[in-house]
């Protein structure tokens, strides 16, 4: 598993995470909660670590912490949540219950949901960076048009990471917001590296172009986690899923010359 550094620390984090968005919405002892913790081994096999949720996931949060009890390698997930509320008294309570429902006293990354309210939670999250609560502090967005905001946010409050959207389909963080992160000294995670399923949707129809296998790539899924990644910029990617062989091939989209991939893909798409 290729790693990446997190600029603002040092630690290297895997490039390749899991994202909890409906695939861990499910009930305990289900079938498709075994599935979600087959997902979580898969990813830990895989030897990547970050687990993004929010409380906006349904039961998302609550499913993680209980499937963590159940793996002996619990303590190499890196966990990262959300706070998408107003007032920083509701923002505290949201957060406590996060920290209830994932079973730890501390998470690794707390992120400002869409930028909600971002002035008082980034305070309220300085304190708990000081006091061990979090490691990290970090603000998101899932829709293009808000990256002029988030640009606007690490340019005053210098967040350690900004989680954005970002694809083939939908590249306009390539418009100054990855070279901003990277020059600010940003860590960038990118949800809907997928397009939002519609990108991998169409290309499903589709058979594998021939540079395929040349850049190690088995999937449409490999190729579009590829393109992402080979951006220096980012990371880490979070497709959402919650099936372990789902989960598989995206790790092994991690691997090989990821910049290299990136130009053939890119040249691939412009001719297409």
């Amino acid at each position: 598993m290729i790693e990446r550094k997190i600029p603002s620390s040092g630690e290297m984090l895997p490039v390749i995470g899991c994202g909890t968005y409906r695939g861990f919405d499910v009930s305990s002892g289900s079938k498709a909660f075994e599935n979600v913790r087959h997902t979580v081994d898969a990813l830990l096999a895989g030897l990547g670590e970050l687990i993004d949720t929010s409380p906006m996931y349904g039961r998302a949060e609550f499913v993680v912490g209980e499937v963590l009890k159940t793996i002996p390698e619990r303590d190499r997930a890196f966990l990262a949540t959300k706070v998408w509320i107003k007032g920083r008294a509701a923002g505290i309570a949201q957060m406590e219950r996060s920290l209830a429902l994932l079973g730890t006293d501390s998470i690794d990354l707390m992120q400002v949901h869409n930028l909600l309210d971002m002035d008082t939670h980034l305070d309220t999250l300085k304190g708990w960076k000081a006091e061990g609560l979090i490691r990290y502090a970090g603000i998101t967005h899932y829709r293009q048009d808000g990256h002029t905001y988030v640009a606007e946010a690490m340019r005053r409050h210098e967040p350690d990471f900004i989680q954005i959207n970002y694809s083939l389909e939908q590249p306009e963080a390539e418009d100054g917001l990855l070279d901003l992160a990277a020059a600010r000294g940003t860590a960038v995670i990118v949800n809907r590296p997928f397009g939002g399923g519609s990108l991998l949707h169409m290309l499903s129809r589709e058979p594998l172009p021939a540079f395929a296998a040349e850049i190690g790539c088995t999937t449409w899924s490999q190729i579009l986690l590829k393109f992402v990644l080979g951006h220096e910029a980012v990371t880490c990617a979070i497709p959402g899923t919650g099936n372990p062989s789902h989960m598989a091939e995206n790790i092994a989209a991690a691997d090989g010359d990821l910049v290299e991939a990136r130009a053939a893909i890119l040249r691939w798409w412009r001719t297409r």
